[in-house]
């Protein structure tokens, strides 16, 4: 299998990955996009793609600008999750897409885990040519999801509202871009991006009915389902199917073939279709 080791050029830092080649001529493409703080190497864009190239799709694995806790790139500036905005990763799946289109594959599918899921479904929204979708643990975004993922022990945790009032008050001094310890995962995070993240994510299933390419939604059992909400995002579309996977949790550790398998099947029969 055919691997090139890929960089993306933005406005700013390069959005670096890996570009996976079927042996044969691909028949189209796919886009991965990981979670928090997470990256092109780990997780589900590293044990999917060569399960893809196997149906004969190119797969473009890569890191938004938001990857890893803290990044540190060519200089002793810092970057990485700690330091994303929304917006950020809106236009860095643009750019991925964009990069894709100029090599032939415009209207790539779209795979996302946790919060690259929930992005998936704003990128997919504003690209109604995508041909299908598949959510791995999206989760609901929008401003209900900050407190959820605190009462569970993320992020502000117990200290919720100590936390946000710390952010604003650094924001109003110019302190924005300075590192806040947290009590929860993701353990640091800038004044300006905890405010993001409680306050510009897209909402997951108020952007469900938008979505009209085929749809497939994976949760793992022991995921809430409040914070995880497939069964609600398929009743407001009209094309998702919903696969709960027993013995799971939010990562898929030891679940890889099963989800694999679950994927592929259901993109060849999506794609025998097309």
């Amino acid at each position: 299998m055919p691997i090139s080791l890929i960089s993306i050029p933005t406005d700013t830092h390069a959005l670096d990955g890996l570009f996976y080649h079927p042996d044969e001529p691909a028949r189209t493409a796919a886009m991965l996009m990981h979670g928090n703080c997470m990256n092109f190497y780990i997780g589900v864009p590293r044990f999917l793609p060569p399960h893809l190239t196997k149906l004969g799709l190119a797969s473009l694995a890569f890191n938004r600008r938001g990857h890893d806790m803290v990044a540190t790139l060519n200089s002793r500036a810092v970057s990485g999750g700690a330091f994303q905005t929304t917006g950020e990763a809106i236009e860095d799946n643009r750019y991925a897409a964009a990069w894709l289109g100029e090599r032939g594959f415009a209207s790539p599918i779209v795979i996302g885990h946790s919060n690259g899921g929930l992005l998936a479904v704003r990128h997919v929204a504003d690209h109604p040519e995508t041909p299908a979708l598949v959510l791995l643990s999206a989760h609901l975004g929008g401003k209900a999801v900050l407190p959820l993922a605190s009462k569970v022990g993320l992020l502000g945790g117990e200290r919720m509202a100590e936390v946000e009032r710390q952010a604003r008050e650094m924001v109003a001094a110019g302190r924005g871009g300075e590192l806040m310890v947290l009590p929860g995962w993701w353990h640091v995070l800038t004044a300006e991006s905890y405010l993001d993240y409680g306050e510009e994510l897209p909402d997951l299933l108020a952007l469900a009915p938008q979505i009209k390419c085929p749809v497939l939604y994976i949760r793992g059992d022991k995921e809430p389902a409040h914070i995880y909400p497939a069964e609600e995002f398929a009743a407001r579309t009209k094309r998702c199917d919903v696969r709960i996977l027993p013995n799971c949790d939010h990562f898929y550790g030891g679940q890889e073939d099963a989800v694999a398998d679950i994927i592929t099947e259901w993109l060849k029969d999506v794609l025998a279709k097309t």
